[in-house]
């Protein structure tokens, strides 16, 4: 891994035989089954990697192998990121958590809940309170996406055209027909998986004065050293670009997106810091680090540790799980004992979530099945990418959980 010390799973208090399962787990249930084409499992301890593995193929459709330098469509793993720009200007004190958005985003001041109606004709009533940036940063915006299938509005969602990453619109086009969709709920109220991520990159352009996908580039990507990371496959990095696979109600793997036609290989209408990002195992370790080290890595200081501190805390009132919060069945973590920071999932402990984990582990993950998570107890980093849609497909997150933490002898 670039600028990562490789050591012994020994060295930093893991096991290289129990470390061993996760390749036995994933080729003999997954790859050799043909699954999923290909997987590439990540895991850092204390600055080092200790396990670094790619197997499987690049596409099911050849014999090119998995490289530990591809690079993946990330999806919902780009939210952390935009997070962190958000959090950036806010230590610049241009804005304040409670701030509603209407005063960066005028579009919004006029939105309501719905009541009744479908798209374009609705009957609402105000909302018991104006949207705030923090409600964008935590999904208790009110907003939601459109492949819910739940509602009314997010079937709005659909009809106006909110295709997610690859919308046609621009971003600023793109928040403002959000803007024009009632709410599915007053701000605070609920907790609903949704575009507030998006938005928030528009209010990140807005504030910076600097286009969206150039903040994250300037401020971000370049200081990190992520020159993998952006938001299509530059031509001369296309061949490390593995094919994407949907997995049908019938059970049969199809083709969703290939190297050779894919949206990627070109820039988007609209940057989605909700879902557009692609990414290595590589570049995101090294925006995992950042986080773990309190803002800073290699000398290049983000965010101060008092504001990492700040988003990796539960910000859902009393101290509840999504079980308690959440509208809506989807999301990319279970909600049994998991609460949610500034852009991050945060674990409440382990008797909470029933599972092996420490409390205070932050995390997230993408559509197609790729995940991460930061355990600072355990001073812990776990990236697993694959291409495999829907998240929801396989509980490759928790296979992997058991298999590493059983992995910590010390």
């Amino acid at each position: 891994m670039q600028d990562f010390e490789r050591v012994k799973p020994e060295d930093v208090g893991l096991s290289s035989s129990r470390l061993a399962r996760i390749d036995e787990h994933l080729h003999g249930k997954y790859i050799e089954p043909g699954k999923i084409s290909g997987a590439l499992t990540l895991v850092a301890r204390r600055g080092q990697v200790a396990y670094c593995s790619s197997i499987g193929k690049m596409e099911l459709e050849s014999q090119r192998p998995m490289e530990d330098d591809a690079i993946f469509r990330i999806y919902s793993m780009t939210k952390p990121i935009t997070s962190v720009a958000v959090m950036m200007l806010y230590e610049r004190g241009l804005f304040q958590l409670r701030d509603p958005v209407s005063n960066y985003i005028p579009a919004f001041r006029e939105q309501g809940v719905f009541q009744m109606g479908s798209y374009p004709h609705f009957l609402t009533e105000r909302p018991d309170r104006p949207m705030r940036i923090k409600d964008l940063l935590m999904h208790t915006s009110g907003l939601t996406y459109g492949f819910m299938h739940r509602t009314n509005v997010d079937s709005a969602y659909r009809k106006a055209g909110l295709d997610g990453a690859r919308t046609k619109q621009t971003l600023e086009e793109m928040v403002n027909t959000v803007a024009g969709i009632p709410l599915e709920f007053s701000p605070g109220k609920a907790w609903n998986y949704s575009v507030a991520t998006d938005v928030l990159g528009y209010l990140v352009q807005v504030v910076s004065g600097k286009p969206f996908e150039q903040f994250l580039k300037d401020e971000i990507l370049e200081p990190l050293g992520m020159f993998d990371t952006g938001f299509f496959v530059p031509e001369d990095k296309q061949e490390r670009f593995p094919a994407c696979y949907e997995r049908r109600m019938d059970k049969k793997v199809v083709l969703q997106d290939s190297a050779e036609t894919s949206p990627y290989l070109e820039p988007p209408t609209c940057p989605s810091g909700g879902g557009g990002l692609v990414s290595t195992a590589s570049d995101y370790l090294r925006f995992c680090e950042m986080m773990r080290r309190g803002g800073e890595l290699d000398g290049v200081r983000l965010l101060s540790r008092k504001t990492v501190e700040l988003m990796t805390r539960n910000h859902l009132p009393d101290d509840l799980d999504l079980t308690q919060m959440a509208r809506g069945s989807f999301s990319e973590t279970p909600y049994e004992g998991i609460g949610f920071g500034l852009g991050f999932s945060i674990n409440l402990g382990p008797a909470r979530t029933g599972a092996a984990g420490s409390a205070g582990e932050y995390a997230w993950g993408g559509a197609a099945s790729t995940a991460f998570w930061i355990d600072p107890v355990e001073e812990l980093v776990v990236i697993f990418m694959t291409q495999l849609l829907p998240s929801s497909t396989y509980d490759f997150r928790a296979q992997l959980r058991a298999i590493i933490y059983g992995s910590i002898i010390d």
